[in-house]
């Protein structure tokens, strides 16, 4: 038996024969060309293709991961339209008079190779987007069969690496896991593997294609995969799989139960979700609510800034399709690592410390109406909270109110009818929980995002792999920070919630519930774990 060990994307297990996938070699001529019309209709017409190929993946990753998953590859599409990217290929063809296939390569090679030099880690990232679209287009340049990665009976993928547009194109139906040497667990691809419910490990270095055909087990609890397991571990890994399935039917059970612990105690757990696709999630899940309605999809979604009107239909449908449920929908939260095109935000040596969310907002006032407008017009149709993220003072959440009020004002002289709303703030910065008790005479609601909130007070850049060995998610600090904020919050009368990935961490919950934090929320997969879990607690009992 071998052992080898990576880093764990999903806790659960996976057991099949292995497939070692081998990377076809794409093979580039640098030869001269005669006639550089045809090259540049090749081009654009392997441009083309790959732009239809990134908008049905995005269909694909939509039905199958969720919105904000899928906006990966709504981000591709916008890239194979990049102006300097495209004048770069074509330069190439044109001054150089080569190859279609030598110049894609060769200017996405440049490209990457610019962002992976860069100090910011959500950039460097950004490196494996150029490939994965360059290698896009060299398939249909060349005339390779992307598709022809895994065989026909399911298994265990090994690989290199593979890029999010791989991944998303894997028949889920052969897929039982996979191992990669490289890649990351804030990777596009590891963020697919679980949202697609995927045992997988990455930067597993002792992967070898001689394993190919060889049985094996990823065990994403201790994070490694046994290749030729012996009978008894295999025996043993086996039923620790079929509780796991016999877990996730047990849960089934919860649903239309209170989440109320055995000493009567009552906490809200609603759902996080990206955007419209996510309704379906919320439901089956049989969460309370949506705790936080993630609009940044309209903006990523869209290759120019969308109007009210586009808005107004994203959010109605949210809040028709759940009502009576409450659906708490954050304002503009764009910045940071995530940046539009159009908006033409500029480069910032530190941007989580930049210029994102409210401060966007409140300086560019009419693109912030926009939005606001579309709110209250879709509040009429269901059960809506309007939450502001970044606040860090009382002056800006003031003011954010105020171009609220005024949009209402408009809207009341227009005719429209606007429902009944609850307004909330984000606490995610230390100056928020300083001044907790301050902002809390000034909205009806506060929500934790514990994944900021972290960051900023660990000074721990959460995008940044090499620092995972120095985050503590239980960090002292931020758990007294919660309970400053829970207790804040009551003395003004203003419920408190959690939305970051704590919330979903069942080790903290009756901490939390101790706490006497009102409401968690999380992806939808952990409601029904995480009712399990209150239910099961007695805080009656002495800790």
């Amino acid at each position: 038996m071998q052992v080898a060990t990576g880093k764990s994307i999903l806790n659960g297990i996976a057991i099949g024969k292995i497939k070692v996938y081998r990377a076809p070699e794409t093979v580039i001529s640098d030869r001269q060309i005669d006639d550089v019309e045809a090259e540049m209709a090749r081009f654009e017409e392997a441009r083309q293709k790959a732009i239809a190929q990134q908008n049905a993946l995005y269909e694909k990753a939509l039905a199958e991961a969720g919105e904000e998953t899928a906006a990966v590859f709504e981000v591709h599409g916008m890239m194979l339209d990049d102006d300097d990217l495209v004048d770069a290929i074509r330069e190439i063809i044109a001054k150089q008079r080569r190859t279609a296939e030598y110049a894609v390569r060769t200017a996405c090679d440049n490209q990457a190779k610019i962002f992976a030099e860069m100090d910011d880690p959500y950039m460097q990232a950004r490196s494996a987007d150029i490939d994965d679209i360059g290698q896009s287009m060299l398939d249909f340049l060349t005339g390779a069969d992307p598709n022809s990665l895994q065989g026909t009976e399911p298994s265990i993928l090994v690989a290199k690496d593979l890029a999010p547009s791989e991944t998303v194109r894997l028949d889920k139906s052969l897929l039982l896991g996979f191992v990669t040497r490289e890649g990351s667990t804030n990777s596009h691809t590891a963020i697919l593997a679980r949202s697609m419910n995927i045992p997988a490990l990455v930067q597993c270095g002792d992967v070898s294609a001689d394993w190919d055909g060889k049985m094996a087990i990823i065990d994403g609890y201790n994070s490694c995969i046994y290749v030729d397991p012996t009978d008894d571990l295999f025996r043993s890994l086996k039923k620790k799989q079929e509780e796991d399935q016999a877990g996730v039917a047990l849960l089934q059970e919860l649903k239309g139960k209170d989440n109320t612990t055995i000493d009567g105690r009552t906490v809200k757990v609603y759902a996080n979700i990206g955007g419209p696709s996510d309704i379906g999630a919320v439901q089956q899940n049989d969460a309370g609510g949506v705790g936080l309605f993630r609009t940044e999809f309209v903006y990523l979604n869209s290759r120019q800034e969308p109007g009210e009107e586009e808005q107004f239909e994203a959010y109605r449908h949210v809040l028709e399709s759940l009502a009576p449920k409450q659906v708490i929908i954050r304002t503009c939260d764009i910045g940071a690592d995530k940046t539009i095109d159009y908006m033409k935000l500029d480069h910032e040596d530190n941007p989580a410390l930049g210029y994102r969310a409210i401060r966007i907002c409140l300086t560019r006032k009419e693109f912030f109406k926009k939005q606001l407008r579309a709110l209250l017009r879709a509040s009429a149709y269901g059960n809506m909270g309007i939450m502001f993220p970044m606040i860090i003072s009382v002056r800006e959440l003031r003011e954010a109110k105020e171009i609220l009020a005024e949009c209402r004002a408009e809207l009341e002289a227009e005719g429209v009818k606007i429902g009944q709303y609850e307004i909330g703030t984000m606490i995610e910065t230390p100056a928020a929980v300083l001044i907790a008790d301050d902002l809390a005479k000034e909205c009806d609601f506060f929500s934790i995002g514990t994944n900021d909130l972290t960051q900023y007070t660990c000074a721990i850049d959460r995008q940044n792999a090499k620092l995972e060995p120095f985050s503590d998610t239980h960090h002292p600090a931020v758990l007294r920070e919660i309970q400053m904020t829970v207790e804040a919050g009551h003395r003004h009368g203003t419920w408190v919630g959690i939305c970051g990935e704590l919330g979903a961490d069942t080790t903290l919950t009756e901490t939390f519930l101790r706490m006497g934090v009102d409401e968690l929320s999380v992806n939808p997969k952990s409601v029904l774990p995480l009712r399990k879990t209150i239910r099961g607690l007695n805080l009656s009992q002495n800790e």
